[in-house]
Parts: C-alpha cells; sequence; structure tokens
C-alpha cells in the first residue's frame, strides 16, 4: 500500500458543497445578422468638359441643364441595374425586400464545428495509449480538456467501441483514474475477454466543489458529443456509461438520471445522492421501458460521503425499474478504497455493456402476464 495515497481529499465536511437546485444563469440569446442596406459613396457629377474644381473660374449652374443632367442619369442607373440583376435590382432600388435575400442567407449560415485533435500518447506494453485533447469548450466558455484510453488493436480494427466516461472528485485531476491503475486494469480485463473492448474518457473538471452540475454538465454531454464524432464509438445509448468519484459520483448519477436517454449504465464510486428524487422521478418512465445499470458503493469509514445512503438509494433505482446494486465495503473517502475495488466497477460496466449488446429474448405472452418488465427488472437488481 502506497502511503502517498492515503489523504482525503477534503479535510472536513465544511469544504464540501452539497448540491442545491440554484436557478441557472439565463443564457444570452445569439445577436440577430449584423448586415445593413449600404449606400455607395456618393459622387460629385461633372458635366464633360467642364473644369476640375478649383481650377480656373467656376461656370455658373445651368437648373434646367442640372435637372436633364439629373434624370438622365437615374435613367441609365436604372437600366443598367435590371439589365444586370432583373427584378431583384428593381426591388432593392424600390426599396421592396426581395423574397429571399443573397446577403441574408449567407450570414446564417454556420461555419462546421472544428473538432479537437488528439494528442497520440506512447504506448504501454499491452499497446494502448492515453491520448489528450484541449479545446475551446462553448458550455465552459474557456478550454476543456479531456484524456482518452485507447484500446490496443484499436487501428487494425473496423469494429466500433462502447465508451466509459469518468468524472474525477473534488479538486482532483482527471488523471487521478490512471494514478489508480485504470490503463492496466483495462489492459488485462480486456485482453482476458472479461470485458468487451472500450474507450475510456477521463474529463477534466473545474476547481472546487461544484458536483459536475450547470455548465460542467453541459461540458459533459459536449465531450460525449465531440467523442462520437472524433473516434469510432457505438454512438447509442446502449453503449454509454458514466461513472465518478466522491463528488464525481454525484456528478455521474446526476447526469445519467437528468439524461438517461443518452447512458444507459452509472456507477457511483464513494459518492453521494442529496436532491436527486427529482431526476429519478423524471427518468422513472425511460427506466421502465429501457432498463438502466447501477452501481453504487461506499466505504464504511468515510465521513464525507455518508455509507447508509448507498443501499436506500440503489433500492429506490429497483423501484423505478433499474437493475440497481448498493455496497458498502471496507475503507474511508481514500485512493485506497477505490484502487482496491476498481477491477470490480470495470467489470460491472463491462458486462452491462455486453448484455446490452446480446440480443434480447422474445417475451411471450404468457410470461409477460406473470412477470411485468418492472417487477423483473427489480427482482434480478437485489443489493449484494
Amino acid at each position: 500500500m502506497r502511503t502517498s495515497r492515503t489523504q482525503l481529499w477534503m479535510d472536513s465536511l465544511g469544504e464540501w458543497s452539497w448540491p442545491g437546485r440554484a436557478a441557472e444563469a439565463v443564457e444570452s440569446l445569439p445577436l440577430p445578422p449584423s448586415w445593413v442596406p449600404a449606400l455607395p459613396p456618393r459622387l460629385e457629377l461633372v458635366p464633360a468638359g467642364a473644369p476640375a474644381a478649383g481650377v480656373g473660374r467656376r461656370a455658373r449652374a445651368n437648373p434646367r441643364l442640372l435637372v436633364l443632367t439629373g434624370l438622365l442619369s437615374a435613367a441609365l442607373a436604372l437600366a443598367a441595374a435590371l439589365a444586370l440583376d432583373g427584378p431583384l435590382s428593381l426591388q432593392r432600388l424600390l426599396g421592396l425586400r426581395a423574397a429571399t435575400p443573397v446577403a441574408e442567407t449567407s450570414v446564417q449560415q454556420s461555419p462546421a464545428p472544428v473538432l479537437p485533435t488528439l494528442r497520440r500518447g506512447h504506448a504501454d506494453a499491452a499497446g494502448s495509449t492515453i491520448d489528450t485533447a484541449s479545446y475551446s469548450s462553448a458550455a465552459l466558455g474557456a478550454r476543456g480538456l479531456f484524456h482518452v484510453y485507447i484500446p490496443s488493436g484499436y487501428a487494425s480494427t473496423a469494429q466500433r467501441y462502447p465508451v466509459l466516461y469518468l468524472l474525477h472528485g473534488n479538486s482532483q485531476p482527471a488523471t487521478a483514474f490512471l494514478e489508480l491503475g485504470l490503463q492496466e486494469r483495462l489492459d488485462q480485463l480486456i485482453a482476458r475477454r472479461e470485458i468487451p473492448p472500450l474507450i475510456a474518457v477521463m474529463i477534466q473538471g473545474g476547481p472546487g466543489a461544484n458536483n459536475w452540475r450547470g455548465r460542467y454538465e453541459r461540458y459533459v454531454l459536449e465531450v460525449q458529443q465531440l467523442i462520437d464524432q472524433m473516434l469510432p464509438t457505438l454512438a447509442t445509448r446502449a453503449g454509454r456509461v458514466i461513472a465518478g468519484d466522491s463528488m464525481g459520483g454525484y456528478g455521474a448519477m446526476n447526469i445519467a438520471l437528468g439524461n438517461v436517454r443518452r447512458f444507459s449504465v452509472v456507477e457511483s464510486w464513494l459518492g453521494f445522492f442529496n436532491g436527486l428524487e427529482g431526476e429519478l422521478k423524471s427518468a422513472t418512465p425511460t427506466i421502465e421501458r429501457e432498463g438502466l445499470h447501477a452501481y453504487v458503493y461506499g466505504g464504511e469509514a468515510d465521513k464525507i460521503a455518508d455509507p447508509s445512503e448507498d443501499a436506500p438509494f440503489a433500492a429506490r433505482l429497483r423501484a423505478a425499474g433499474a437493475s440497481a446494486h448498493g455496497v458498502v465495503y471496507e475503507g474511508g473517502h481514500s485512493m485506497e478504497t477505490l484502487e482496491a475495488h476498481l477491477e470490480h466497477m470495470l467489470l460491472y460496466a463491462g458486462r452491462a455493456l455486453a448484455e446490452n449488446a446480446a440480443p434480447k429474448p422474445t417475451t411471450t405472452a404468457a410470461a409477460s402476464t406473470h412477470a411485468p418488465a418492472s417487477t423483473t427488472l427489480a427482482s434480478t437488481g437485489g443489493a449484494r
């Protein structure tokens, strides 16, 4: 056991920010298009043969000649406009709005988004890499950063991969998961075919106890959408897992329930569940219809996240139709507890993904009358 990993992430409960439902700031609306009709610069008409301004004697203006000259110039301009652009120019000259103004249509077209570039990391002994991407996040209004586990053999196959999204705890770096041995454990489990090959995304959040709420929740969804565009993923609910530790455990559960049509598996490691009753109630119809795999665990000596909440919250998930497990392990709110059970969590996620990918048995009418879907899911997901 390495003593460098025995520290707690927070010195006291006073540093913890329990989640509240504060009203989100209203996002500013985009400004309207900036084009406005522009008049050409005004030109001075100088009759042919007249001396340039300021040279020689100034000629007296003939009012009748000026009127005739103005009418002739206007007629020539109108004729030229009609010859070049037809009715559209006539509409402009008369102050009418065209049915489909070319200028307005062009400014409304949005440029294609620029995807982040993954910087390839060094391959380990098994052949997997940890790649990194930094980009300008619209959700954060600042730089976003994430690290990606790319499994061995990735470049030699055309298959699509499920994705595990990982949210770190308060004031941790996203690389804390690598300190737990994430890369090595995934290498081993995939090589032994205990879990399917997958991509893991470690998202770097902001400082302090933000609980992955507000703009940080939007940031996670933004990264998920980018990953589906950048990599050959199974871009479906059945192919996505979200998990986290401590504050990230709360964030994972909050995001999974608030976006239940995006994620089919959720795990909370040493997390908490305050204030999630509304999200669970809203997600229940989708969970009853499509299912949800959930694993929550706490540490018996945890003084930060109350371990007595895990089993009751798992029971509420089962009542909503999920296959949910709640466990309390030995240990406190520390890296050692996470490291000791990391493999269990990866196995649960991998097996849930494999179950999602397996062909679903056809339910007979007789069976359905004896075992409704929600009851079957609840009975098979008891805490253990």
